[in-house]
């Protein structure tokens, strides 16, 4: 077998279940949390399910990031299908949406956690599986973190948008919550089209991404600190 080939499928090998885990179980958070708050939605459907394949959506959870990791670009992306809420039938929907939300990154930053204190098994296992092991675990980190951080952008419809306009005044949240149907645009604009602007330009405006990438390294170092394997 070509020796390339083998490369990208151990490399592939590595990051198919922290991917998978990661964004499927921020999705299956959101309807836990949400049935929780009397939102049963989701749960009627199955998709408050441990099991990836309530979740996975075959374009954004495996292509994708899939994609993303072998053109090597600086940031890596993906979503599942979005777990549906019915935010007018939770007890108290404008703080209700808050926890909602936050659930998704919150449960990322648990994983992250166990990742990283499962760092100290590795030893235990054979040495053919140690690396493999300890290359899936660093990639769980990363890949958990980089969600977390990414949703909590305060821009709808990403969960730290939801969360801002739960937390902030009337004044300051609709304005927030009509960029709704134009956040994903501005996301895209920010991460891909401004920096490709830029390289034409001689300019570096990943100016988003430069942002995330610190924020990502920081909760890092942390969970990194708390585990005790810094």
């Amino acid at each position: 077998m070509d020796q390339q080939l083998v490369t990208v499928l151990y490399t592939a090998s590595t990051w198919v279940v922290p991917v998978v885990l990661a964004i499927t179980l921020h999705e299956a958070a959101h309807g836990f949390v949400a049935h929780w708050f009397g939102d049963d939605t989701a749960w009627r459907l199955g998709r408050v399910s441990l099991n990836p394949l309530k979740h996975v959506d075959p374009f954004g959870t495996i292509v994708l990031p899939a994609m993303l990791l072998l053109l090597r670009t600086p940031f890596l992306f993906g979503y599942a299908k979005p777990v549906p809420v019915n935010f007018g039938a939770l007890h108290r929907p404008r703080r209700d949406m808050v926890w909602v939300a936050a659930a998704g990154p919150a449960t990322n930053l648990v994983l992250a956690m166990a990742a990283a204190l499962m760092v100290h098994l590795v030893g235990l296992l054979p040495a053919g599986a140690h690396e493999w092991l300890l290359q899936n675990l660093e990639n769980a980190i990363l890949i958990n973190v980089m969600l977390a951080v990414f949703n909590m952008i305060p821009l709808p419809p990403l969960d730290g948008g939801r969360v801002a306009v739960g937390l902030l005044p009337a004044s300051l949240a609709l304005p927030l919550a009509r960029l709704e149907r134009h956040g994903m645009l501005i996301l895209i604009g920010l991460l891909f089209i401004l920096p490709m602007l830029g390289a034409q330009l001689g300019l570096n405006l990943n100016i988003l991404g430069v942002l995330l990438g610190r924020v990502v390294d920081a909760v890092i170092e942390v969970i990194l600190r708390i585990a005790g394997v810094a």
